[in-house]
């Protein structure tokens, strides 16, 4: 038998569906040991020496992992494609390392896929690594960060400002750029400019909308008109005029699409669109990711929502080609075209966010959900 964890119960019974009796899906519930919060779990002298600390439900599910490891040939490491996925896989290897819940002989593997799917997963099995060391030092890192800022910083805080919850690692330095845009928002001194622009009517009867930009052969710069009086003594010259159309200058203009969703850009067009916080965006995100049932199999509806990527793999770039084709015809078909992500430390270790099939339409799942 093979022990696989995953992060969560729903997706660990949509991949024990998938993958059948050889296996067992254990979820670990996200992570299952952290930095206790008192002094000294994080050793800045001792090389950033770290204490960790199992919480009694972790401890429930190491023993239940550990007891499915008696009987297992292979342990299988399937949590998140990310830097928290990763830095889990670590957490449990470890703990049962110092257990020595892993008998001699079992095989231990990484698996990572980008969807809840079928083929996903069984592509994802074939092709195993070990835990990449280099993600997961980014993560000690990182959260060691987050403790010595926090620990630091938080007790400060509930000095000066009672009720306060705690300090962070990013919210502080983003606190302290708010407050600095703030002061020269402050420091920053108006001046009065005004502009003049004239509702007109062509032979047809349409309207037009014009902007004053010259007065006698003069170009008007943005801060010309100074005042209500100038703006009025300059309207009552021009109103009683009589208007013509000198010149038609015609041209055609260029719109890119915009690339695919990242996690960032999701959020936003959610919360432009949809009125949804962050939070609400990512557990709607998350759902998805997960799968909803469709004929009787629960299905990932999306790709993995935590990334940085904005590239899409060739096969579903394919795929999504052959559907547009079909669908709407072959000039309507697009051109493949490549996004790369800008940011020099960005995290692409999987795609964008898109729908794991293309074929199905939003009916589909929204019917199967009720």
């Amino acid at each position: 038998m093979n022990v696989v964890i995953v992060e969560s119960a729903a997706k660990a019974k949509t991949i024990n569906k998938y993958l059948g009796s050889g296996y067992k899906v254990i979820a670990s519930y996200g992570h299952v040991r952290d930095l206790p919060a008192k002094n000294g779990s994080v050793e800045p002298d001792n090389d950033f020496n770290m204490h960790w600390d199992v919480d009694p439900k972790s401890q429930k599910i190491m023993r239940e992992i550990a007891d499915a490891l008696k009987d297992a040939s292979k342990l299988i490491l399937a949590t998140d494609p990310d830097r928290e996925g990763e830095a889990i896989s670590w957490h449990l290897l470890e703990i049962l390392n110092q257990k020595k819940a892993i008998k001699k002989g079992t095989e231990i593997e990484r698996v990572a896929f980008n969807s809840i799917t079928k083929q996903s997963i069984l592509a994802a099995l074939k092709e195993p690594r070990k835990i990449d060391q280099p993600l997961v030092e980014a993560y000690l890192a990182r959260r060691a960060l987050d403790y010595l800022v926090g620990f630091t910083l938080s007790p400060v805080l509930w000095r000066k400002l009672p009720g306060a919850r705690s300090a962070g690692r990013v919210q502080s330095v983003a606190l302290r750029l708010i407050c600095d845009r703030e002061a020269e928002i402050e420091a920053f001194r108006t001046d009065e400019y005004w502009t003049i622009e004239a509702t007109l009517q062509t032979g047809k009867g349409e309207d037009v909308k014009a902007r004053l930009t010259e007065i006698a052969g003069t170009t008007l710069k943005k801060l010309d008109i100074k005042d209500e009086a100038s703006a009025a003594a300059i309207k009552a010259a021009i109103e009683k005029q009589d208007f013509e159309i000198a010149s038609v200058e015609k041209k055609a203009t260029k719109r890119n699409p915009y690339p695919p969703f990242d996690t960032a850009a999701l959020q936003m067009d959610a919360s432009r669109k949809l009125n949804f916080s962050a939070k609400q965006t990512m557990q709607v995100a998350q759902r998805l990711y997960e799968g909803v049932d469709i004929g009787g199999e629960t299905v990932g509806l999306i790709t993995y929502m935590r990334t940085d990527g904005v590239q899409i793999i060739p096969e579903a770039v394919a795929h999504i080609r052959d559907v547009i084709s079909s669908e709407y015809g072959g000039r309507y078909t697009p051109f493949a075209r490549e996004w790369k992500t800008k940011a020099k430390n960005a995290q692409e270790a999987h795609e964008a966010i898109r729908p794991t099939d293309p074929k199905r339409k939003p009916e589909q799942p929204a019917q199967a959900s009720r």
